[in-house]
């Protein structure tokens, strides 16, 4: 174990004052302490609970149990008992949150890049922000390793995210000020986000469904449409094509909410496909239907379509993903099971002008709201 300094802690000393000396070396914060004789008779981790209060008893326990403590050079054990004066060395470890922010090497798949944004094509099942249970192997990780400049942005430039099993399409930032004028733009809500779904049951119409959404006061992990106390949410739902039991569908999002999409169709009684939290596993099809779903081991979503003003030209960019091989399998055998080519219609996946969404207002009705009441 390498050595910073010593300091000591004379009788009587306010045990919640910092008296120790810390610094970082590599990946762990060495902390060397002296025991003070008022400390005789305790227990290693009941003394240093008192010498590092700010550490919770639990901590310094799996520290002690780590082998990360060491009493006058020698790994010790919980139940050593102090008598005064010992010298005690703590390998403090670097918190996960920390480790969360390095760089890892990963394959992404960069649909364009330049000097101030990069738009990503996310596949299924990568988390994109570090968080409880997910500290490393996420997006951002794969961002500082692809563009080590994105350390001195906040969150690597994220802007928005996507939810782990949804697929698709984000723009990330390479530069504060892109990241400022993109998030600007998602506030603004002039930043299209077009995102392709299966939906269980038959959608009927084009519609605009307008809701506040927050937390499900049931389950606090999930989100939920509510009367109160949530946020606007507005997603346009326009059907691509309509199959025996399913549909193919279009969402234009006008807000950002969590989960909104899966939210919003579950509330029209058309969960989307395969949706593990939202959905419903016991919805009617075939065997074959059946399979091709539980194959997505995911919600069928994919964010298909992204316009934004470029932070630097000042001009409208769009770009597109095509749908991942599992929702294109799916769609595949909805097609064949209702008698239509099993294919997919090229025409819908056309690539579009700068000043095309891909939404015909003229076909389109607005003002239909078609979620329960």
């Amino acid at each position: 174990m390498n050595h910073t300094s010593t300091s000591s802690l004379e009788n009587g000393a306010d045990y919640n004052d910092d008296l120790a000396f810390a610094a970082d070396i590599d990946t762990e914060t060495y902390i060397t302490l002296a025991v003070p004789l008022d400390l005789a008779g305790l227990r290693l981790d009941a003394a240093l609970a008192k010498l590092l209060p700010d550490y919770s008893r639990s901590r310094l326990s799996g520290w002690i149990k780590d082998g990360a403590v060491q009493v006058n050079g020698a790994v010790a054990a919980p139940k050593l008992k102090m008598v005064g004066g010992e010298r005690i060395e703590v390998a403090v470890p670097v918190s996960e949150e920390v480790q969360a922010f390095t760089a890892e090497a990963m394959d992404l798949d960069v649909v364009f890049e330049d000097d101030t944004v990069l738009v990503i094509n996310k596949p299924a099942g990568l988390v994109v922000h570090p968080a409880a249970g997910n500290w490393s192997g996420t997006l951002l990780n794969g961002l500082l390793y692809h563009c080590p400049a994105l350390a001195q942005v906040p969150r690597a430039g994220i802007v928005h995210r996507l939810d782990k099993d949804t697929s698709g399409l984000m723009v990330v930032a390479k530069t504060l000020v892109a990241q400022t004028r993109l998030v600007q733009q998602l506030q603004a809500r002039t930043v299209k986000r077009i995102y392709r779904a299966v939906a269980d049951g038959i959608v009927p119409f084009d519609g605009k469904i307008d809701t506040l959404i927050g937390r499900d006061p049931h389950n606090r992990l999930k989100m939920a449409v509510v009367k109160f106390n949530g946020k606007p949410a507005v997603t346009h739902v326009k059907v691509l094509e309509r199959y025996h039991n399913h549909s193919y569908i279009e969402c234009a999002l006008e807000t950002g909410r969590t989960h909104q999409i899966r939210v919003h169709m579950r509330e029209a009684r058309h969960p989307l496909s395969g949706d593990p939290v939202y959905g419903n596993p016991r919805h009617a099809c075939s065997d074959e239907v059946k399979t091709a779903v539980k194959a997505l081991s995911r919600q069928a979503l994919h964010a298909f379509r992204l316009s934004f003003v470029h932070p630097a030209s000042g001009e409208t960019v769009s770009f597109e993903a095509p749908l991942p091989a599992d929702i294109y399998h799916l769609l595949s055998v909805l097609r064949l099971e209702s008698g239509l080519d099993s294919s997919l219609r090229r025409e819908t996946d056309a690539p579009l002008s700068d000043d095309d969404d891909g939404w015909d207002e003229d076909d389109y009705d607005v003002d239909v709201v078609y979620v329960r009441e």
